[in-house]
């Protein structure tokens, strides 16, 4: 399609036509890119991520494999009983879980997120 010969465009060239088509793209050093939908959180810790920006608009390409995590919403399924959600989520990464295992877990080891571990251990 573009170029000649089956190699594709030469990278350089091609920045060198984005810029003239007014396309900035630039790589960004991303620790973590978590995408939150209604069930579940994707979680990137070895994303590779960058930002196009093209007449105004930017646009966010996310490259790599994510963790999926159940929503942090479920975690509030329990009414106001005082443990973190922090408490909650470390115990059910930790522990293998769900986020209500865990919340059993914690109130059974009256808030102690070591104890609970163990517990579910």
């Amino acid at each position: 399609m573009f170029g000649g010969g089956g190699g594709g465009l030469d990278p350089s060239k091609m920045q060198q036509m984005m810029k003239q088509m007014g396309i900035d793209i630039e790589d960004i050093d991303a620790e973590e890119v978590v995408i939150r939908t209604a069930d579940e959180d994707l979680v990137f810790t070895d994303a590779e991520v960058q930002r196009m920006d093209a007449q105004g608009q930017q646009t966010y390409n996310v490259v790599g494999e994510p963790e999926t995590r159940e929503r942090a919403g479920e975690l509030d399924d329990g009414g106001d009983d005082g443990i973190p959600r922090e408490d909650i989520q470390m115990v059910a990464d930790a522990a293998g879980v769900s986020a209500p295992q865990a919340r059993e877990a914690l109130e059974a080891a009256d808030g102690r997120p070591a104890d609970a571990i163990d517990r579910l251990g």
